[in-house]
């Protein structure tokens, strides 16, 4: 499926508009080339204001399509993957200004359109200065060293609990639990780069062909599901050794995986956007009733990816104290269930509570998506 941002900041829309509900903007919808040979044909000067344009790609190669100040590459708005002989709406609000449409072929080189004139009154979208891999690459590896030091606690965190297990002692190992799995939650950013590996660490049992009876479920649900449903110290040693194994699995082989710049601002909007979606549903728990301890960790997993961002989101996303501030509720919102050293579960979460928190989490995720966009790499021409 065809991915399509336009960028429209503070507010980012995922998609573009229906070409009914943009007949009203001022000009209409105005058609404009998207191919190698004519980008950018058939814009023409306007007004400032909102409009739609009809991009149609001629050409035999997927493109994808912005509206850019051609002097400094600032982008307007974007359309990914338009398909060889299909026409889209773009929509994007102008103000004065110089445009140009820019056209990058699949696996092609960016070719930039003849410059527009807009002008007259009327507010436009904020844009986005493009951000390449080299600018992320710096990003890329403080994070990477951030990830390197939480793997090192995460081996320690899980080599106590499978110490615990092969002891019989199953109140420790209830109680180093949620410790290492912890360490595990506030990893979020990474997740990308862990592949199979870190399905096998986290994985649910949904999906599987017997559930939690499956042998394909592993890892700290798995320990879960034995330690707070009565299963033996020597039934669940299996599992504990696996997953200790697995995990140290992933610290030594951590430093060869790749991290895909882009990934990075993703990430810091999609740990909490799974959290909404599996933690806060119930989704994931397994008896130990620590769900909200695990959604904690991923705001602060948030704020760890957020962090090697800053100095590129400083003077290119103006909501950044909004984002912290919403971190900050959240969290406060998260550890006022942490009480006499127990998590609240989440079943016996007031109503008025889970709302707020859900509402926190669920403004944040809607808040991130703009890091998402405005971190995305974008090549120049």
């Amino acid at each position: 499926m065809d991915r399509v941002y336009r960028v429209l900041l503070p507010a980012i829309a995922g998609a573009a508009c229906a070409l009914a509900a943009c007949s009203g903007d001022a000009g209409g919808g105005l058609a404009v080339q998207a191919g190698r040979a004519r980008c950018g044909d058939g814009w023409r000067p306007a007004s400032a204001g909102t409009r739609t344009l009809l991009v149609h790609n001629g050409d035999s190669a997927s493109v994808d399509v912005t509206v850019v100040d051609p002097s400094s590459g600032t982008v307007f708005a974007e359309l990914e993957g338009v398909g060889p002989g299909t026409t889209r709406p773009l929509r994007v609000g102008l103000g004065a200004g110089t445009y140009a449409i820019g056209c990058r072929p699949a696996g092609g080189a960016a070719v930039t359109g003849p410059r527009v004139r807009v002008s007259g009154p009327g507010g436009g979208a904020r844009g986005v200065r493009p951000l390449t891999a080299n600018d992320l690459d710096p990003a890329v590896r403080a994070y990477r060293g951030r990830v390197v030091a939480g793997l090192g606690a995460l081996v320690r965190r899980t080599d106590a609990l499978r110490d615990a297990v092969r002891s019989g002692d199953l109140d420790a190992a209830r109680g180093a639990w949620l410790p290492a799995h912890l360490a595990y939650a506030r990893l979020g950013a990474a997740y990308g780069a862990f592949g199979d590996r870190g399905d096998a660490i986290d994985g649910r049992p949904a999906g599987l062909p017997d559930g939690v009876r499956d042998p394909g479920f592993r890892g700290f649900h798995r320990v879960e599901r034995g330690l707070w449903h009565g299963a033996s110290a020597a039934s669940l040693r299996g599992p504990a050794d696996r997953l200790a194994a697995d995990v140290r699995a992933l610290r030594d082989g951590f430093p060869r995986a790749e991290l895909d710049p882009g990934d990075l601002g993703l990430r810091a909007h999609e740990i909490l956007e799974d959290a909404l979606r599996f933690e806060l549903t119930g989704a994931t728990d397994q008896g130990s009733g620590t769900t909200l301890a695990t959604v904690a960790a991923n705001v602060d997993g948030t704020r760890t990816a957020l962090a090697p961002l800053r100095p590129l989101l400083a003077d290119r996303l103006p909501e950044l104290p909004e984002i912290d501030a919403g971190l900050d509720r959240a969290s406060r919102l998260l550890r006022a269930q942490h009480r006499h050293g127990r998590w609240t579960p989440l079943d016996r979460l007031g109503a008025v509570e889970r709302e707020r928190i859900n509402g926190a989490i669920g403004e944040l995720v809607e808040r991130l998506a703009s890091v998402a966009t405005v971190a995305a790499v974008r090549r120049t021409p």
